[in-house]
């Protein structure tokens, strides 16, 4: 932190008596620019205390305010303070935004079936289709945040875009808007929420992430209890999001139902602003994704080259900026698979022979790697959207499955059925919290691994729990149709069927910890395993997952609905009480289980990410 013509009164020791090793605050009793400093403490408590001690000796207005400022910076001097109360704002933006977004997207197919009039299947395939886009568009937001505008802009110009989607949908369910036209204002307004989202989401947790120095021992440990502690974040707000709209939209109305995210979400943006003067900010380099392209045409164009196993000299750059070597001053280290894009490291003649490098003939091993990064997490991507189509059953058949049965709890109070998806957010909070301070260090002590288990298997476990929730759904729907059947309601769907809604929370529970495991791994690797010039990539790579599963929900939703229909036995008709959730439920259960087999093939194979030193490589 170094001196300043607004605030006289900060200054450092580095400017004071040259020693860079040892920096503090110091407080000047005067607002001249040049005087020393009266004296020289280490930043944190101790300067804040001493900084307070000499308010009494600062008499003018013009000394005071400056000292304010001076004790808040001093209050945060150490990186790790620094990093604490910033990661602070950072939950408190993605406890505001997943207020925001689940209070729009949870309760979206009763709006589209009770208000709309949409058939069951329709409003599931829409609800489906739209997250899906939603959680596709990071991949945009993700590249023009890591090649152009940077983190902070992105978050600032979705929150923008965020918050005007939600505004014109709150005006599209108002009499503000004529009847005509309420259907395509509702549907562009969703879009433009997901638009929002699009940039948001891949953003903020990444900044989050990387606030933490991975030099800093400290900074390190912690930054592996940051995913839980942020999934525990996000799964509160996601909780009170659910809780209070969809009780206000089913009880008080739509609009106002619609209006509290809006609200919300301009509270995340006022959140983040107030932090903005803390942030550590990544500056974006240009577009990791041409340095990609880089390594294959250059691969193609020295395809016939060979590398021999005797080792073959590759080539590194030594210019830092140019060779992509992170601030820590730790590259990629060498790997033997994907030999094949080894050849683009390879100098023949005509590289030799030019004074300027050609980058689309000659790469360096650390953009390799990276390349083959990339390559290397492709089939782990794949291997997990079975746990995505998982994913989007909650928001969609099961809050259906709920709306069937008797949802009365204490005494008349009767609770709105998109709120039994409050059941997985409630138990990823303490699960959450069990995992981090109990299983963790006891893994920890089991295995001598940091985080306790690895982050394949941390998904591995995920997966299984996800086949085992739709297992759960399967059994409890079938008895809800023969509950229905005693009862002779089989032909009418509107009649409540006198079982508890209480008989889904064990799915809702189990999905709740396959998400523990599932969601939260998926985070961790894609952000730890993605080259660091595209951190905010793997945020949306990860969210991509759940994006695709919707669609291959919504996909396998049109082909079971075709086939039922074609042998005369409708599985996914209006009238649940005749159709065949179950049978559907058993479908995805198999798939889920087949997911988990690729899976644990694929991740045996899988290679992590390994850096090496720059001076290791360049000597």
């Amino acid at each position: 932190m170094e001196s300043s013509t607004r605030y006289p009164l900060l200054t450092d020791n580095a400017h004071v008596n040259g020693d860079g090793d040892d920096r503090g605050i110091g407080l000047k009793i005067s607002s001249h620019q040049h005087e020393q400093p009266v004296q020289l403490v280490k930043g944190g408590w101790k300067s804040a205390i001493y900084i307070i001690g000499k308010f009494s000796d600062l008499h003018h207005l013009s000394d005071r305010i400056p000292a304010i400022y001076v004790l808040l910076q001093a209050l945060i001097k150490n990186s790790s303070e620094v990093v604490h109360m910033v990661v602070w704002y950072k939950l408190g933006v993605e406890v505001a935004e997943r207020f925001a977004f689940y209070g729009t997207s949870g309760n979206l197919i009763t709006y589209l079936i009770d208000v709309l009039g949409q058939s069951t299947a329709k409003a599931a395939q829409n609800v489906n289709i739209w997250s899906g886009v939603a959680t596709l568009l990071p991949l945009l937001g993700a590249i023009i945040a890591d090649s152009y505008l940077g983190r902070f802009n992105t978050i600032i110009v979705s929150s923008f875009i965020y918050i005007m989607g939600l505004v014109m949908l709150t005006l599209s369910v108002s009499t503000l808007i004529p009847l005509k036209f309420q259907y395509w204002v509702f549907f562009v307004s969703l879009y433009f929420v997901a638009i929002g989202e699009g940039g948001h989401k891949p953003c903020v947790q990444t900044f989050g992430a990387e606030q933490f120095d991975d030099c800093i021992p400290e900074e390190k440990k912690a930054k592996s209890s940051f995913f839980n502690w942020w999934y525990f974040g996000l799964c509160s707000g996601s909780t009170a999001g659910m809780l209070v709209v969809f009780y206000v939209q089913e009880n008080v109305g739509w609009m106002i139902g619609f209006g509290l995210p809006a609200v919300a979400m301009a509270f995340a943006l006022v959140i983040f602003l107030l932090g903005s003067e803390f942030y550590r900010s990544h500056v974006p380099k240009g577009s990791p994704l041409v340095r990609i392209m880089q390594v294959f045409v250059a691969a193609y164009r020295k395809r016939h080259l060979c590398v021999s196993k005797d080792g073959v000299p590759l080539y590194e750059e030594e210019n830092p900026d140019a060779a992509g070597f992170s601030s820590n001053r730790q590259i990629l280290a060498h790997t033997n698979q994907l030999k094949c894009l080894d050849k683009a490291t390879i100098m023949d003649k005509m590289d030799t022979s030019c004074d300027t490098k050609n980058k689309w003939r000659l790469c360096s091993v650390t953009q390799v790697e990276e390349a083959k990064l990339l390559l290397r997490l492709v089939p782990i991507w794949l291997s997990c959207l079975s746990f995505g189509v998982v994913f989007a059953q909650g928001s969609t058949f099961f809050t259906k499955q709920g709306s069937s049965m008797d949802r009365t709890i204490l005494h008349d109070f009767r609770i709105p059925s998109a709120s039994l998806q409050v059941i997985p957010g409630l138990v990823i909070i303490s699960t959450v919290v069990i995992y981090d301070r109990i299983l963790v260090p006891i893994a920890r002590n089991w295995t001598g691994i940091q985080s306790g288990i690895t982050m394949l298997q941390r998904i591995g476990i995920g997966i299984s729990f996800a086949a085992l929730s739709m297992v759960t759904a399967a059994l409890v729907e079938a008895k809800r149709v023969e509950v229905a059947t005693q009862y002779g309601l089989v032909d009418q769907p509107n009649v409540t069927v006198p079982m508890s809604v209480c008989w889904l929370l064990p799915q809702y529970a189990i999905l709740g910890v396959a998400d523990v495991f599932a969601i939260v791994g998926l985070q961790e690797f894609f952000y730890d395993q993605m080259p660091d010039e595209m951190k905010s990539m793997g945020a949306a790579v990860y969210l991509s997952i759940m994006g695709v599963g919707s669609f291959l929900s919504s996909f396998i939703i049109s082909i079971v609905k075709f086939a039922s229909l074609e042998n005369g036995d409708e599985w996914l008709g209006n009238n649940l009480n005749r159709a065949h959730l179950d049978y559907y439920y058993w479908l995805l259960a198999g798939l889920c289980t087949f997911g988990l087999g690729v899976y644990i093939g694929v991740s045996r194979c899988y290679l992590y990410k390994r850096t090496v030193a720059v001076a290791d490589v360049l000597l």
